[in-house]
């Protein structure tokens, strides 16, 4: 009270500027409005009632693999032997990331302890690269189709992806150079490139990635390369990763993760890797920021590089079956298609229908086959490009062979019963 003025009412002298407004909602914020939902996600409300229902699914659409985690990792979790889960060191154990410099170097990958920073998950240093490197309004150049969240995290960073399309009819192959560069202007910033591929499973050739580092040299852009699926390459081709290339080695912010690489989604780490200190040393507030990454996601992570070669192999020839199985099976379908992938454990097929999502969508609801039906992502959601991979799933060989055969029938009568099918 001020003498015998009036007592103001909460908020009064705010309301000149914040437009308040007793009767709205507080608006939701342009970033978050922006956000795309999540194609491998999105359906998983039909998914839980078709389960409810007493319908089994197959789970085609997630990059989950139902491969067992290495027993090293396992058994570190299990022997936890402390008695204060404490935070970790921002940027990750220094034991941990000593490791990493010597699982690295099996892939000729130079590195010392100090290019890495250990991540909650590869999500997260995609993020933390784009808040490190982009300004709000900057745009890079990413390959489409894409994982999705490339464009989820640029949105939360305020910057724009420019998609440059790659075609199902070539196989997914990069555009020739003149492609990228009609893209560049005076806003870009980088190019993102994910090699070996989700969702395409293609593996970026030398000359193909030579091309790139010379429009990186050429235009001082940053390269950023998501290398998460090294291990699973399925061809004679080598692996060229972004720190193998000569002359950019300041330009260069790799991702990587464990979570395919030994079946360890659920324990949140990755990595992010770069040898400009300025980067480095910018992605280090952010971390401090979030305080650390996962301390038991660590111990596990640091225990599984120990995982042995015969592990290693099985996992490998595992999916080399399972993709045999799968790529095999779709082009038996009448009006499917589906390149070979080289890479990965994914495939983008083409399926006789007008609209994928919708299709996908009726698999949950209204089909079923002997009580089971199949969960895949609609492919659109991998472009930026709209109207683009209306008639495209991604499907993921993250089963093994026995239940990919019965998705496969699964799939095959949904098509051929499904309403809105084209002729083939």
């Amino acid at each position: 009270m001020n003498g015998g003025g009036l007592r103001r009412k909460p908020y009064e002298s705010l309301r000149p500027f914040v437009g308040f407004n007793q009767n709205a909602m507080p608006v939701i914020s342009t970033r978050a409005t922006e956000m795309p939902l999540s194609p491998i996600r999105k359906l998983a409300p039909l998914a839980n009632a078709a389960k409810a229902r007493g319908i089994k699914v197959y789970h085609l659409n997630i990059g989950q693999p139902d491969i067992p985690t290495p027993e090293v990792g396992l058994d570190a979790l299990r022997h936890v032997d402390r008695s204060v889960l404490e935070y970790s060191p921002s940027d990750g154990f220094e034991s941990y990331r000593k490791k990493l410099v010597t699982y690295y170097a099996k892939y000729d990958i130079r590195l010392d302890a100090d290019d890495i920073i250990i991540t909650a998950g590869g999500s997260e240093a995609v993020l933390f690269a784009f808040l490190a490197c982009l300004n709000p309004r900057d745009e890079i150049i990413v390959p489409e189709p894409a994982y999705a969240n490339y464009t989820s995290m640029a949105v939360a960073a305020g910057a724009r992806i420019r998609s440059i399309t790659t075609t199902i009819q070539e196989g997914f192959a990069l555009p020739k150079v003149e492609k990228f560069e009609e893209l560049i202007n005076e806003k870009t910033r980088g190019i993102l490139i994910c090699n070996p591929n989700n969702p395409t499973g293609y593996l970026y050739t030398r000359r193909e990635m030579e091309w790139i580092r010379d429009l990186v040299k050429k235009y001082d852009l940053y390269l950023f390369s998501d290398e998460v699926y090294r291990e699973f390459i399925y061809t004679g081709s080598p692996y060229i990763s972004a720190c193998h290339l000569e002359g950019i080695e300041d330009n260069v912010v790799l991702i990587d993760s464990v979570s395919k690489r030994y079946s360890e989604c659920g324990i949140r780490i990755g990595a992010l890797i770069t040898k400009n200190r300025s980067v480095h040393d910018a992605v280090m507030k952010l971390c401090q920021a979030r305080l650390s990454p996962p301390l038991l996601g660590q111990i596990v992570a640091e225990a599984s590089i120990d995982a042995s070669p015969a592990y290693m192999r099985e996992v490998y020839d595992e999916y080399v079956e399972r993709r045999k199985c799968l790529i095999d099976g779709l082009n038996r379908i009448p009006g499917v298609y589906s390149p070979i992938p080289m890479g990965a454990f994914y495939t983008v097929a083409e399926l006789p229908v007008d609209d994928a999502e919708q299709f996908c969508a009726w698999c949950l609801t209204d089909f079923q086959l002997d009580g089971a039906t199949v969960m895949l992502a609609p492919a659109a959601g991998f472009y930026a490009t709209p109207g683009m991979g209306r008639n495209q799933v991604r499907i993921a060989y993250v089963l093994n062979c026995a239940d990919l055969s019965r998705a496969l029938t699964i799939l095959q009568a949904a098509l051929e019963n499904y309403p809105g099918r084209k002729n083939v």
